[in-house]
């Protein structure tokens, strides 16, 4: 298989370097996900915007973990779970949420399981939601907004997941610490 570069700051294509920087600022080092999609800067940057598009919805930082965790254990994508356990941790989710989310059982809150439930039917059925998924949305006491807004959270982890997957990113040292991988959740 292809072994594909991990760039820094200094080496990766210029229209990368930029983000690059910036993402070091952020986060006090670069993580492997930036320096591996580095090589297709059109993917760091959309990357990056739709992660900041997705920061501006309704939905709170427990809600945008459900979604982005949820496409992450089920497009098996080990190197995004132990991230975002460590982001989810920094953040103040509730450990229980977290721990559903790494093994995909029930949410004990009704609420945020029911988004977990329809994040996973987006990710299943590829968009092909039925009415009964998006009742069981709205009864849980989401909207409309919600609904679509769950597909920008998918569509991110397309990006994220699928490029790992292709990268075979190895987890950061940050992230190291809540390894993760698909044996886990069954």
């Amino acid at each position: 298989m292809t072994d594909f570069t991990f760039y820094d700051e200094n080496s990766a294509p210029e229209d990368s370097r930029k983000l690059m920087v910036g993402a070091i600022q952020a986060y006090g080092f670069l993580p492997n996900l930036y320096a591996g999609q580095a090589e297709a800067p059109a993917l760091l940057e959309g990357y990056l915007s739709l992660s900041t598009i997705f920061n501006t919805t309704d939905l709170s930082e427990t809600e945008r973990q459900i979604i982005l965790m949820t496409n992450n254990r089920l497009n098996g994508c080990d190197y995004c779970m132990a991230a975002h356990t460590t982001i989810s941790q920094g953040a103040n989710v509730e450990e229980d949420v977290i721990e559903s989310l790494r093994t995909g059982v029930a949410i004990k809150n009704q609420k945020l399981e029911a988004l977990r439930v329809y994040s996973a039917r987006v990710n299943e059925t590829k968009g092909w939601v039925n009415q009964d998924d998006l009742n069981a949305l709205f009864e849980a006491g989401y909207s409309k907004q919600t609904a679509l807004e769950v597909i920008v959270g998918t569509a991110l982890k397309v990006m994220s997941t699928y490029a790992n997957h292709i990268l075979k990113t190895p987890i950061d040292d940050a992230f190291v610490a809540n390894t993760w991988s698909t044996d886990m959740s069954e």
